[in-house]
């Protein structure tokens, strides 16, 4: 039985070290590791009935799951990213308004605020309409869908903030990319912000997941207040919460 998130994340940081799976960037602590096998994973999602039939993809912006956002761009899907702890919101990538050699770069953190155009509203956010696909990096994951995240907590409230303006519901999935290293038995510790995954993909396997309940949007009892204040786009959905 683990005793908390961090002795997860801990143990897997040093188990794909151990076994020379991890790639750059290093080091991997505190990071969504990459590692070898990301693009044969991705791959693997790409097959996905969900993934052919989505036009709209949110993904988070780290290494692993650069193959993921390359591939949406590449099949014309719109592509969401958060900006670095929701300071200036999101991204919203437009493959049509991209040359296709160009892709590549826009597929990066710093490509996506070169071709990106800033979601700083939640009025902004919602001219979107609904995401069809959700996809989350992930430190480690569990076989009934648990997933643990590098800690920060920022991804939980972009799926909360999603949730609340009608972005996404329960029925959005929730894909992530891991290495077979990074699937846990089951369960990893769980906090009521947690939203767990519907699939995840492996580069030898793809696992289904279903029947863990997902938090209703932004859990503001819970809620750090210092976050509220640092993020506009949280600040603002409080404001308006409060008005109605």
């Amino acid at each position: 039985m683990w005793r908390s998130k961090q002795e997860v994340r801990e143990h897997v940081w040093k188990l794909l070290v151990e076994k020379k799976v991890a790639l750059p960037p290093f080091p991997i602590r505190g990071r969504i590791p990459n590692f070898k096998g990301a693009k044969e994973a991705a791959e693997r999602l790409r097959g996905s009935k969900e993934w052919i039939e989505a036009s709209v993809v949110k993904c988070n912006p780290d290494s692993p799951q650069r193959w993921v956002r390359l591939s949406a761009l590449e099949e014309g899907k719109l592509l969401l990213m958060a900006t670095p702890r929701l300071k200036e919101g999101f991204l919203l990538l437009d493959p049509k308004k991209i040359a296709p050699f160009d892709y590549r770069k826009a597929s990066t953190i710093r490509g996506a605020f070169i071709y990106g155009r800033k979601l700083k509203t939640l009025e902004e956010l919602q001219t979107i309409g609904n995401i069809d696909l959700i996809i989350e990096g992930s430190v480690a994951i569990d076989t009934e869908g648990r997933r643990i995240g590098k800690g920060a907590g920022y991804g939980d409230i972009e799926h909360g903030i999603l949730k609340e303006i009608g972005l996404i519901d329960d029925k959005t999935p929730i894909f992530t990319t891991v290495h077979d290293l990074q699937v846990l038995p089951p369960p990893l510790p769980q906090d009521p912000w947690d939203a767990p995954l519907s699939k995840a993909f492996t580069p030898t396997r793809t696992l289904e997941f279903g029947g863990l309940p997902r938090p209703k949007g932004i859990l503001w009892k819970l809620m750090d207040p210092r976050k509220v204040e640092e993020i506009p786009l949280l600040r603002e959905l409080r404001e308006k919460l409060l008005r109605r």
